[in-house]
């Protein structure tokens, strides 16, 4: 079939806008599997508001301005809901691009702080030398990530030296429902982290090394005090960045 040819070799860009949703944004996209490339295509253009909350997804439309089949556009809107980037209304009708709200980032960063300031509460007052050694090579990973423009890598290390901290508390269920929370609001996160990446802020990643010495020195105040901090900082950047989008 003429469709399936085309998987091979993609055009390089989308030049054309999403029927039905105004937009006339031109995604680049990178010479790796087709399912990828048009993935991450509608993934930038979601977070960088190219595509508008609402806007619909529809398969055929997409495919055509790719130039491939249908295929890998439904795995990679498949994709966009697994990571919360889309949603469906109703059945058989198809994905639209979440909307990102004010509102449901302050619900979410609230129960956020309650929760992880208690799991740090109690991780730092249990954590071993091994917890830390752990900590410090997540650290060090998301530094080195932060400088390469890596956004959800450094995104992974920064959760994997929190979840070790609030691991050691000895609460999984705790520890579920937390990382129930971060897979809710990842899409939140890489708003935030892309922008401090690209303007050279090193303000959101100053924490986590604070949070690792409190933690080596078993300092339970000064551990709950920079999560706190530290998430506060956090939904104060998303809700300015929210605002201007």
């Amino acid at each position: 079939m003429p469709g399936k040819k085309a998987d091979a070799a993609p055009k390089p860009e989308i030049t054309k806008g999403l029927q039905g949703s105004g937009s006339s944004s031109s995604f680049s996209i990178t010479p790796t599997l087709v399912a990828d490339q048009v993935y991450e295509a509608l993934r930038t253009a979601i977070l960088t508001g190219e595509l508008a909350g609402g806007s619909p997804l529809r398969v055929r439309d997409v495919a055509a301005m790719v130039g491939t089949s249908v295929m890998p556009v439904r795995e990679a809107i498949r994709r966009l809901e697994e990571t919360g980037l889309a949603t469906r209304v109703a059945a058989h009708r198809g994905a639209v691009v979440r909307e990102f709200t004010v509102g449901e980032l302050i619900h979410i960063y609230e129960v956020r702080a309650t929760l992880e300031v208690e799991a740090a509460r109690r991780g730092a007052a249990k954590v071993t030398d091994k917890d830390v050694a752990r900590m410090e090579a997540a650290c060090v990973r998301m530094q080195k990530a932060v400088k390469e423009g890596r956004v959800w890598d450094a995104l992974d290390d920064d959760e994997d030296l929190l979840r070790t901290l609030y691991s050691a508390g000895g609460n999984p269920v705790l520890m579920d429902v937390i990382d129930n929370l971060w897979l809710q609001c990842r899409p939140y996160k890489v708003i935030g982290a892309t922008e401090a990446i690209e303007q050279n802020d090193a303000s959101l990643w100053t924490p986590q090394p604070a949070i690792l010495e409190a933690a080596r020195a078993r300092d339970v105040k000064e551990a709950t005090r920079l999560t706190k901090q530290s998430l506060a900082g956090a939904r104060q950047r998303l809700e300015k960045r929210l605002v201007t989008r």
